[in-house]
């Protein structure tokens, strides 16, 4: 077995030994043989800063068998699973490897494979509800995707934690297609002797193939329910759309197209306040919501917004008024770039949230492209030229009691001082 190593190809044992004195080396705060990958060493730091143990694994409490499965049946992965099922079990099993699928959250929801391989992966806490994420124990296929969101091989003595370093695994994010928000992550794991380079290539191929049919299964439902609600829009006068449950637009008469509303979590028939629609008559469809908008002012009153970055990994915002309460759950860019104007209440340019965000001025295009997916559920609420919350809002930003757990996964630079700034007395 060949891998690719910075100074050319070397068999796994070799590079395990390679990596074994780089890890010592780097750990040690010494000059190692070969400086390790940049997704790795970056990793490193991340476990240093954090005050993870290197040589003392720690592993938190299983999820019960109960919120495993209250868990498999909330997430779309389950809709994804004969996919991952046919593209990696088959070959995972006769190269002794196991496949794992977790959630955004980096626990294990399902682990198939090879046999004698599950009853290793035991041995290392790689259990049914365990978790896996990054700054728990360290740097391994699992978490270190959800952290860096992108496909990622860690290999032998690349893991962080000493007790992980006779281990292979590979992960790859997989994300809603619809709005690029982080569903979990599909590894394939072993032995280090069972690691091929080509694995990071094929695990990846097989999550884009779950976003592929993810995409197809939303594209589905929503013909679905544009047939159902044809006739009933065909009748109707004034504005009105239909929505899937989750918000998306499948169909419209009287109003421009809008493609997606956002919706509270426990939406009701019945009269309720939408952004950006105002009040509207909500009535159900068969696969979603007949939504009417009534043709009446905007209800006056103070606005508050509430961005709530406490909990790790469910960063939300919520917004209050005259015309009611809701609220939205943020991905982590969105929650980078909330906080970010959430200090400069006076407004930032997009050459100014690029240097924030990315330290380069220059990276507009993207902090516009974020900031025009906030403004579908934030609408009137954010103004641009510059970028900056609506004058007449109240914004209050709620933190982490510890500093180090402000966004922990941003590696902005406005974040980093933030963090900086808020430990110091």
């Amino acid at each position: 077995m060949r891998t690719v190593l910075p100074g050319g190809p070397l068999d796994a044992a070799r590079a395990a030994r390679l990596l074994s004195e780089v890890r010592a080396a780097t750990l040690a705060g010494q000059r190692s043989p070969v400086a390790p990958r940049p997704v790795i060493e970056q990793s490193w730091e991340r476990m240093l800063r954090g005050g993870v143990d290197p040589d003392h694994d720690f592993r938190s409490g299983l999820l019960s068998r109960e919120e495993v499965q209250r868990r498999r049946e909330s997430t779309a992965l389950r809709h994804v699973l004969p996919v991952l099922r046919e593209g990696l079990l088959s070959v995972a099993d006769v190269a002794h490897h196991i496949m794992v699928v977790a959630d955004g959250e980096g626990r294990v929801l399902w682990r198939e494979g090879n046999s004698s391989v599950l009853r290793k992966a035991d041995g290392l806490g790689f259990e049914l509800g365990a978790d896996w994420r990054e700054d728990v124990v360290g740097t391994n296929g699992i978490g270190t995707p959800v952290v860096v969101r992108r496909p990622v091989q860690v290999f032998a003595s690349e893991h962080f934690h000493r007790s992980q370093t006779s281990w292979t695994c590979t992960g790859a994010p997989i994300t809603d297609p619809r709005d690029g928000r982080l569903l979990g992550v599909v590894d394939v794991s072993g032995p280090l002797e069972t690691m091929h380079p080509a694995t990071l290539a094929w695990v990846d191929s097989v999550a884009k193939l779950a976003e592929a049919r993810l995409r197809e299964l939303h594209l589905t439902g929503l013909e679905r329910l544009r047939a159902v609600a044809a006739p009933v829009l065909a009748r109707l006068t004034g504005r009105a759309l239909a929505v899937d449950r989750d918000g998306w637009t499948a169909a419209v008469t009287g109003m421009p197209y809008t493609s997606r509303i956002v919706l509270p979590k426990a939406l009701s028939p019945g009269r309720r306040w939408l952004m950006p629609l105002g009040l509207c008559a909500v009535e159900p469809l068969a696969g979603g919501w007949l939504l009417r908008p009534a043709d009446e002012p905007v209800p006056a009153g103070a606005t508050r917004i509430a961005l709530d970055l406490t909990q790790p990994r469910r960063w939300s915002m919520t917004v209050s008024g005259g015309a009611g309460t809701w609220s939205h759950e943020l991905s982590p860019r969105h929650a980078e770039l909330l906080y970010l104007l959430a200090l400069n209440q006076g407004g930032r340019s997009a050459a100014g949230l690029a240097e924030d965000m990315f330290g380069d001025p220059g990276r507009t295009v993207t902090v516009r492209a974020e900031l025009s997916r906030v403004r579908r559920y934030l609408g009137g609420l954010l103004e641009h030229r510059p970028y900056r919350f609506r004058e007449d809002a109240e914004v209050e930003v709620l933190l982490p009691e510890d500093p180090r757990e402000l966004l922990p996964h941003s590696t902005a630079p406005a974040v980093v001082r933030g963090r900086f700034s808020a430990e110091m007395p």
